[in-house]
């Protein structure tokens, strides 16, 4: 049985023009579109995702108010942690990136 965070990997490598490596700026994974990271990993459940404002507020997300890695991040941050805790999660997630890819 792959992990979450295997899962997500596959999925994420399965959206055209994202590439899978290491981070220049937060460590661990990272997806690049055109040459630029755009997400990074925290951890093994949670995806830091670059989406723009106006996305995030479209899609009804909202910041983590738990979150250990940026605690004091802007509600008008362009920024936003996506946590996926089972398969459903890592679904959803999936299809969030792909609206981010397609906004880029």
């Amino acid at each position: 049985m792959k992990s979450l965070k295997d899962q997500m990997l596959y999925g994420l490598a399965a959206i055209d023009g994202v590439e899978i490596r290491p981070s220049r700026v937060a460590g661990g994974m990272a997806l690049f579109f055109g040459g630029k990271e755009f997400a990074h990993f925290h951890g093994a459940n949670e995806l830091d995702l670059r989406l723009g404002k106006r996305l995030i507020k479209e899609h009804g997300l909202i910041h983590p108010l738990d979150s250990e890695q940026h605690p004091g991040r802007s509600p008008n941050s362009p920024w936003i942690e996506l946590r996926f805790e089972d398969a459903r999660d890592v679904a959803r997630t999936v299809e969030i990136v792909r609206v981010a890819v397609q906004a880029l």
